[in-house]
């Protein structure tokens, strides 16, 4: 009971930011949006970036780290998740939901924000394959995304996008994981882990 308590305290403290409350707000829309049409509206994605970067102007996240901070997080964010969406491994709603986290936490967040998504990411992909016994078809489609990044043996560097052709496990969404990516990212800095 005391564990309970304890963890309706953390969130407590975690949603008595406003900056938090807010983009935790927006992620889960964005989580059962995705969850319902397999789509994150623009609307969200842009108003939310928005919102972000006008309270890092006029609530810095100190006074010397304001709007250009934000900025810094929303551009690592967004550069992060590009090349994913370029190799066709997630949704252009996905890469500007990443974008809108990074305007929120700033660029030392972000990147830190980056790691638990990616690790949340992977793992619901592992369980989304083994749940649709396709586990054989995401490993062929890692190797291949990853081999179209490698330089070319003729001595220069290519990028070939052939994972697009390839047989897709099946449509997941991406969201959730920004989510709880985002979300323990938060947690474990508010506990002091990160």
């Amino acid at each position: 009971m005391k564990d309970i308590s304890s963890w309706f305290k953390l969130l407590s403290l975690l949603l008595s930011n406003p900056r938090y409350s807010l983009l935790l707000g927006l992620l889960v829309i964005a989580s059962v949006s995705d969850c319902r049409h397999y789509k994150i509206p623009n609307w969200l994605t842009l108003g939310g970036s928005v919102s972000a970067l006008i309270y890092s102007t006029f609530m810095p996240f100190s006074p010397q780290l304001g709007l250009g901070w934000s900025l810094g997080g929303f551009s690592l964010g967004l550069s992060f998740m590009l090349p994913l969406y370029i190799l066709g491994m997630m949704g252009a709603g996905d890469v500007k939901l990443m974008a809108m986290v990074g305007a929120f936490l700033g660029m030392t967040h972000t990147l830190y924000a980056l790691q638990f998504v990616v690790v949340s990411g992977g793992l619901a992909a592992l369980a989304f394959a083994l749940w649709h016994q396709s586990l054989l078809r995401l490993a062929g489609n890692i190797k291949l995304s990853l081999t179209s990044l490698l330089p070319s043996t003729k001595g220069g560097f290519r990028l070939q996008v052939t994972g697009v052709g390839q047989e897709s496990v099946g449509k997941f969404p991406n969201a959730v994981s920004i989510t709880f990516g985002t979300t323990a990212y938060l947690i474990a800095n508010q506990l002091g882990y990160v």
